[in-house]
């Protein structure tokens, strides 16, 4: 089958790109490799580049067909191929592909491949889930429903729609592997996390029994909107990290132990003064860990970018403040 869900973060190195939309750039992510760049904005076009050495290599190509702005896109793992997907207000999601040409990687076009329009308001997130688990992209809608779209061996989709976060879903993130599964042979588990406009994070898990996913747990700390989810990459531990970020100014780190243990919850604590101690400054927007999965960025709303690392103690320190 060709078609995980990881997408290469910026490098360090990476130089302006100009990206030629018409309006506002809402994501842009790099492929497995760091070869190829996707951007996305509110002039309803996607724009993918090839990159070399940090630097986008002639004008790019534009892909077009969404009908609002399209808020992310987000790569496949190279193993199904040169895959792209995107997420629209149109409410609609499209799977692209990139036909290479002469056998050569993404020299030849691109082709939209699949529509996926089940949704009846905007689409905000899309993640791809480890590639251990198939070509399989989550997606999360203010229509309050999230969606799993499966790409099967006989070259069709299937898809579950299940109703996630009354007035809309914001965020959705994966659980890597490794940290679901505990013992040599087990099953490998499949499991996802959703944050919306009902303040809570929902935790649902694909159950063989019922042939879907079902909600297995609710995570109830924050007190307005949900605005992002993050599961931390693999450390090659059993223990499973979780990082929210919300409207109500708090960003919380929620750790289990085995995948059958309760979560434990712990708040970021950047307040200057100690009765707001884990409050930032503005709306904590979103939260993305480093690739090695101990470093969290946070972004607020007024405009700084933070670091934070857990120390020996257990504890999370922030270790650099940046203003944007």
């Amino acid at each position: 089958m060709e078609m995980q869900a990881s997408t290469a973060d910026l490098s360090s190195d990476a130089k302006m790109v100009e990206t030629y939309h018409e309006d506002a750039v809402h994501d842009a992510q790099f492929d497995f490799y760091g070869s190829k760049l996707a951007t996305c904005s509110s002039d309803r076009t996607i724009r993918v580049f090839d990159v070399q050495k940090g630097e986008a290599v002639g004008a790019g190509e534009t892909l077009v067909g969404h009908e609002g702005p399209v808020w992310q896109v987000a790569w496949a793992h190279p193993s199904f191929g040169t895959i792209l997907a995107s997420a629209s207000y149109d409410g609609k999601v499209f799977i692209w592909k990139n036909e290479p040409a002469n056998g050569s990687y993404g020299s030849g076009g691109w082709a939209r491949i699949k529509d996926h329009a089940l949704h009846t308001a905007s689409v905000n997130a899309i993640a791809w889930a480890p590639h251990e688990l198939g070509a399989t992209l989550a997606c999360a809608s203010s229509d309050g429903r999230v969606s799993v779209l499966t790409f099967n061996e006989d070259g069709s989709w299937s898809v579950d729609l299940v109703a996630a976060h009354p007035g809309g879903c914001h965020a959705v993130s994966w659980m890597p592997v490794s940290t679901a599964t505990t013992e040599p042979g087990a099953p490998m588990m499949c499991r996802l996390a959703t944050a919306g406009c009902d303040a809570v994070v929902k935790i649902w898990e694909f159950s063989e029994e019922h042939n879907r996913y079902v909600e297995i747990d609710q995570l109830k700390q924050h007190r307005d909107w949900v605005r992002d989810v993050a599961f931390a990459p693999s450390l090659g531990l059993a223990r499973t990290y979780l990082a929210t970020a919300s409207q109500d100014r708090t960003v919380l780190i929620w750790t289990q132990d085995t995948p059958n243990d309760p979560w434990k919850c712990t708040p970021l604590l950047p307040g200057a003064k100690p009765e707001d101690r884990t409050k930032f400054a503005d709306t904590v927007w979103r939260v993305s860990w480093s690739v090695s999965g101990n470093v969290l960025a946070v972004s607020c709303g007024d405009g700084k970018v933070s670091l934070w690392k857990e120390n020996l103690k257990g504890d999370w320190e922030c270790i650099s403040d940046l203003d944007a």
